[in-house]
């Protein structure tokens, strides 16, 4: 299983170069910040290896950069949640499989979250369905995980600075490790 954590840390680390959406910071830059945002709240392993790989759905597609500037929603979420659910299961697949619906679910019953949505945020929430319904949004309280989404989504939001101070990403190889199944 240490081969996956280090196949994992070796896509970050090179397909991590490319601009996260139209952020001014990487996909690696983005996914370690959310990792720190989480690994300072002293989450479990679990969530913080949830936070890191949030978007690891962008850097295993084969599309190009840039899609939703292109008006195609790549569905990273759920391809980053099949990815990851047979390694560590349940307990970091859903939250990053749900971490896309909890912008949706912000949107819809948080006042003033949209408001500070990105730019690139803004764009991608279309492709995504836009906002949840009153009935959408009181179903996806009751799915399990989606209070870590939740969680997920706003370190997410946060996780756009650039030059912010992080851990280098081989510093997440042992939460990798401890969030392991099996």
């Amino acid at each position: 299983m240490n081969g996956i954590v280090d196949r994992l840390i070796g896509l970050i680390a090179a397909k991590g170069i490319r601009q996260y959406g139209g952020e001014r910071v990487s996909q690696c830059e983005h996914a370690l910040q959310c990792a720190f945002l989480a690994e300072r709240e002293g989450v479990p392993e679990t969530v913080v290896t949830a936070a890191l790989l949030h978007d690891i759905g962008h850097l295993l597609h084969e599309a190009g950069e840039g899609l939703a500037l292109r008006s195609i929603n790549d569905r990273h979420e759920e391809l980053g949640a099949e990815y990851l659910l047979g390694v560590f299961g349940r307990a970091v697949a859903e939250p990053v499989r749900l971490h896309v619906a909890a912008k949706r679910y912000l949107c819809a019953t948080s006042p003033g979250y949209f408001g500070c949505l990105s730019a690139a945020s803004v764009r991608s929430l279309e492709l995504q369905g836009g906002p949840f319904n009153a009935d959408e949004g009181a179903a996806f309280r009751s799915i399990p995980f989606a209070e870590q989404a939740v969680r997920i989504r706003l370190w997410d939001d946060a996780a756009k600075l650039p030059g912010r101070e992080t851990p280098p990403i081989k510093h997440y190889r042992a939460t990798l490790l401890a969030a392991l199944t099996g």
